[in-house]
């Protein structure tokens, strides 16, 4: 019988042992291809075969269900008509207003205009920047499908279908870019626009015995006067624009709108027509004072554009100061 020393020895062989040889590190080469096994990656011809075939089969159905998904959702949409429009859309029915130039991109939370009338270099990124606005308006081309659709729009004259109304800035004298937008005369022009809602009809404030208190009593009296003379233009979206506070109201000047003081009602309901430019506005601030910052207010008029100058409706704010 062996011992009590030899059966431990056993034992310990036993548990012990030399673990079995690895087989030698095989090279990328045989990682890639084994030309023993005849596999490509640990796989053979076949099985690869297989893989490709089934993920082949599986994003081919799935890219024909994300199709056919998408060609029935376009066919709901209109190219040229929102989905969503008017009270049911985000925009809303309250039209906002806005103005050019604007200040430099560095500086895109400002909203002053702010040069020295006697320098150049100093109020050439106002014209420039007015020159950029306008060139849509004084060369058709840049507008896809304009040049072949304007009409010649007036009060009694609405654009007929599939047309767009023209908005002729060359003869909007001293606004012009030949007169520098008189910023060189210490007499900025600054030019409003109102914000396009597809269907939106203005509701028009035509009759001058029926004008909301708060309007400036410069435009009631404009109103009044239209009414009598040009009773066909009553049809329009007044603007006026004012001195936010008293102070500013007594350094704003005179102030002048071109070519008339609101937009036309004839360019209204905006329908994306292919070619539509938004009409304009120019207002020249003849004699604003100097070396002060004037806080000024425009406000867009119609029955249904509410303002609210905290939320910024149907109105825009700028400063301007002229050193």
């Amino acid at each position: 019988m062996p011992t009590a020393a030899e059966e431990s020895i056993d034992a310990f062989q036993h548990y012990y042992s030399r673990p079995p040889e690895r087989p030698k590190s095989r090279s990328w080469k045989q990682v890639i291809y084994d030309p023993e096994e005849k596999t490509y990656c640990g796989r053979t011809v076949d099985s690869w075969a297989k893989i490709g075939i089934f993920y082949t089969a599986f994003y081919g159905v799935l890219a024909a269900l994300v199709a056919i998904c998408m060609w029935v959702f376009f066919q709901t949409l209109d190219p040229r008509i929102p989905k969503w429009t008017l009270d049911r859309s985000i925009i809303g029915t309250n039209p906002g207003l806005g103005f050019r130039p604007l200040p430099p991109s560095d500086n895109v939370e400002s909203t002053l205009i702010w040069y020295k009338g006697t320098q150049h270099e100093n109020y050439k990124h106002w014209t420039d920047s007015l020159d950029e606005f306008l060139a849509v308006y004084k060369v058709p081309g840049l507008t896809p499908g304009r040049g072949q659709n304007i009409y010649n729009c007036d009060y009694n004259q609405p654009p007929p279908k599939g047309q767009v109304c023209d908005v002729d800035i060359k003869t909007w004298n001293p606004c012009t870019k030949e007169n520098n937008y008189s910023y060189h005369k210490s007499s900025p022009c600054v030019f409003l626009k109102l914000n396009k809602i597809y269907g939106w009809i203005p509701e028009y404030y035509n009759d001058s015995k029926d004008l909301p208190d708060d309007m400036p009593t410069s435009l009631k009296t404009y109103i009044g006067e239209v009414e009598k003379s040009q009773n066909h233009k009553l049809n329009t979206i007044w603007v006026s624009c004012e001195g936010e506070n008293p102070a500013d109201q007594e350094n704003i000047g005179p102030v002048n709108y071109l070519p008339i003081r609101g937009f036309p009602g004839y360019f209204y309901p905006y329908q994306n027509s292919e070619g539509y430019l938004s009409p304009l506005v120019a207002v020249h601030f003849e004699r604003p004072k100097r070396g002060i910052i004037i806080n000024i207010e425009c406000k867009a008029w119609a029955r249904n554009i509410l303002h609210d100058r905290k939320e910024r409706l149907g109105s825009v704010h700028f400063e301007l100061l002229i050193d």
